[in-house]
């Protein structure tokens, strides 16, 4: 293992962050930070309590994951789209560097700005609203996968976009609306019947679950299927990323 690619890669990740500080954490922190204003305050006050949770505390793991997974994407799809953008993937392909070092580089330095914004945005949080977290550790690690999936899934849509506009096409067009749909706002058990087996179809709603029982203890979907979701969800994207660099496909161009 090349340790000292994989140190480049990400310090050259970071540092391209710290120069765009305010578009890279400070714009998604304060677009979440109205979020709870708006929902959590305004609208929270008028809401009655779900799972004797206030309406704000209980918006907080879904605005997290919308930020964090969004965020996660989009860092690690402009990652790896930029060099084949420049061109320069060609030094990088000819370097002797291995393509799992590649990914790790790309997706661990992702996932670290992923990480940072989803903490800030918490920590901000439990100064709005009422906020409880019941099992620390299954919130970081479940926080941590689902940058780790969501980085890995932004990695395959940079190799496979062509353009720009290709890149916020995922995002925008599906991303989003399954998370909104997934129970950030609401808990699904407040659906018809016919609407909630539909909706576990949806792969976010594990996510969601899980991450807001690490929160309150209590879930939509049993803390042991959001973890197999998870896991089975990112093995699939490295499945993808291995089949990608067996292939070349749309590597370079």
């Amino acid at each position: 293992m090349n340790f000292q690619a994989i140190k480049a890669i990400y310090i050259f990740e970071m540092s391209r962050t710290i120069r765009t500080l305010i578009q890279s954490i400070a714009s998604p922190v304060i677009s979440t930070v109205l979020y709870f204003i708006v929902f959590g305050s305004a609208i929270g006050s008028r809401m009655q309590n779900i799972s004797d949770v206030s309406y704000g505390s209980f918006i907080v793991p879904g605005l997290i994951l919308l930020t964090v997974c969004l965020q996660s994407i989009s860092n690690a799809s402009f990652g790896i789209y930029f060099p084949k953008f420049l061109g320069t993937i060609n030094e990088l392909l000819s370097a002797p560097v291995s393509y799992v070092e590649i990914v790790i580089g790309y997706v661990s330095a992702a996932v670290t700005k992923s990480m940072v914004i989803g903490l800030i945005i918490l920590i901000t949080a439990s100064f709005l609203v009422d906020l409880r977290i019941e099992h620390p550790i299954w919130m970081i690690a479940i926080l941590f996968l689902s940058c780790v999936s969501f980085s890995l899934l932004g990695f395959i849509i940079g190799i496979w976009a062509k353009s720009f506009e290709q890149i916020t096409i995922v995002p925008d067009l599906i991303i989003t609306p399954l998370v909104f749909l997934g129970g950030s706002f609401y808990s699904i058990t407040l659906l018809p019947e016919f609407w909630q087996k539909v909706t576990l179809f949806n792969p976010i709603v594990y996510l969601i679950s899980g991450f807001r029982w690490s929160f309150f203890g209590n879930a939509d979907v049993s803390i042991g299927y959001s973890i197999t979701a998870i896991i089975l969800f990112t093995t699939i994207c490295i499945l993808i990323i291995w089949r990608i660099f067996w292939t070349g496909y749309r590597i370079k161009s």
